[in-house]
């Protein structure tokens, strides 16, 4: 059984359907790439082969138009609880065996898919960088030296690596979507409260989504699919309207002027910038410049106001009793909670409705944003020497927008001529997670549908 097969889902089906594979063939061929690549930093907690091939065994003579996510591998960042599987956030002193599997998880397992294991992050899902866990600092598939992007760094990894199909992160402050411009992947952040988050260890537990990392827009479109749902469990559950605004097929995206466009330096990412706003033009995009102020003065809101005080208040009990045991910056980022006062807390919701009420005004000009994912990537040793303000500089183009309850597509732009993947975010209105699959699918196709970092290929229907 030759391993060069795609494991995105259709192919993967497609398989299923013409008995070329089973489930068992898969499940064997992940675990040999997995040891192939050795002790990478992706996984916290790899289940046995033995468990995974039994879950894949489960299947047989279940019928498979029953199950969307039929004998599909995927993964989790360890801080989605899975029952009996410890959950550390990154953190070993905070670890905790949960006895039962947070909602989103089960969801897909009952859908068919085959658990692997957890994934590596950035401790309590603080950062955007990778590199801030004990278990080591993840890579961008594309070169070593370079960070995979955070916090959800294992997860985009396990996909672009041809490892998983499909994995679920987290994305609080752009956790969802950096790491899939690293590593040239698919990185969906839901609108908030559709996915639920009971069972997972809370960042900002007003803020948090739970991301999908895949091959393609279509595979993120079923995931996203499959795990939605109001969740009674979840006091941030939301139900998805009946009608929800659609993206025409002639639409207009909104971009910053350009003096508001920032790069830090790295052209080659301003000119695959450029390109992916033809592609969009391509597919019947009309490009309409808006004023991105408020939208990045949102951004600030997050690490420099008092949503700070809610990371603090995620796991107070343990901050109090244990923070040497945390990473030095994760804990220098989380103390800062302690400068807010409740009247501060209510400042920065003010000042946010007021932000809101102005990017209501540009949003009256377009259907959706189209924006760098990042405005550079950086080494690992850059990181190292100036943690807080690089991380900074990657949440530019992500951090407003979960605070402005939006929802956003991560897509693959391109490469630098040193190899390096660049990437675009396409950002919607909340509740059109559909509509951006469905536009990101489009753009996709449009620059030819590269992903990820594999050998792998396409098995023919």
């Amino acid at each position: 059984m030759t391993d060069l097969f795609s494991l995105d889902i259709a192919s993967l089906l497609t398989a299923y359907r013409t008995a070329q594979l089973q489930p068992t063939d898969v499940i064997e061929s992940v675990y040999r790439r997995i040891a192939a690549r050795g002790n990478d930093a992706v996984w916290i907690h790899l289940l046995p082969q033995a468990k995974a091939i039994a879950q894949a065994q489960f299947l047989a003579g279940r019928n498979l138009d029953d199950l969307p996510l039929y004998g599909i591998p995927f993964a989790v960042k360890d801080n989605i609880d899975v029952a009996k599987i410890p959950t550390t956030a990154a953190c070993p002193a905070y670890s905790y065996i949960p006895d039962k599997t947070a909602t989103v998880v089960d969801r897909l397992l009952q859908a068919g898919a085959i658990l692997i294991g957890k994934t590596n992050l950035d401790q309590f899902a603080t950062g955007l960088v990778g590199v801030r866990s004990p278990f080591g600092a993840c890579s961008s598939v594309f070169h070593d030296d370079y960070i995979s992007g955070g916090s959800s760094s294992g997860s985009a990894v396990a996909v672009a690596a041809g490892l998983v199909s499909f994995s679920l992160g987290t994305d609080t402050a752009g956790s969802g979507r950096v790491p899939a411009a690293f590593n040239n992947i698919v990185g969906l952040k839901p609108t908030r409260g559709v996915l639920s988050t009971s069972g997972v260890v809370p960042a900002c537990r007003s803020l948090d989504c739970v991301s999908i990392f895949t091959l393609n827009c279509q595979d993120a479109a079923i995931v996203w699919q499959v795990a939605s749902g109001f969740d009674a469990t979840d006091s941030y559950s939301r139900q998805i309207p009946a009608q929800t605004a659609a993206i025409p097929s002639s639409f207009s995206f909104g971009v910053p002027k350009a003096d508001q466009l920032k790069f830090f330096g790295d052209a080659a990412a301003a000119d695959l910038y450029e390109q992916g706003l033809q592609r969009l033009k391509a597919i019947g995009g009309n490009l309409v410049e808006i004023d991105f102020q408020p939208f990045q003065q949102a951004a600030d809101l997050l690490y420099s106001g008092a949503w700070v005080a809610e990371r603090l208040a995620a796991i107070q009990p343990f901050f109090e009793t244990q923070a040497d045991a945390m990473h030095p910056v994760v804990r220098q980022i989380i103390s800062n909670g302690l400068r807010y006062t409740a009247v501060d807390t209510f400042k920065g919701f003010y000042a946010l409705e007021a932000l809101k009420q102005e990017a209501a005004q540009q949003w009256q000009k377009v259907n959706i944003l189209a924006l760098p994912t990042t405005g550079t990537i950086y080494t690992k040793a850059e990181v190292e020497a100036d943690a807080i303000a690089l991380n900074t500089n990657l949440g530019y183009y992500t951090n407003f927008v979960n605070l402005m309850d939006l929802c956003a597509i991560a897509l693959p732009a391109g490469f630098r001529a040193n190899g390096l993947p660049a990437g675009i975010t396409l950002i919607g209105q909340g509740f059109q997670d559909a509509a951006l699959c469905q536009l990101g699918a489009r753009y996709h196709h449009q620059m030819g549908g590269i992903y990820g970092k594999t050998t792998s290929v396409r098995i023919s229907p």
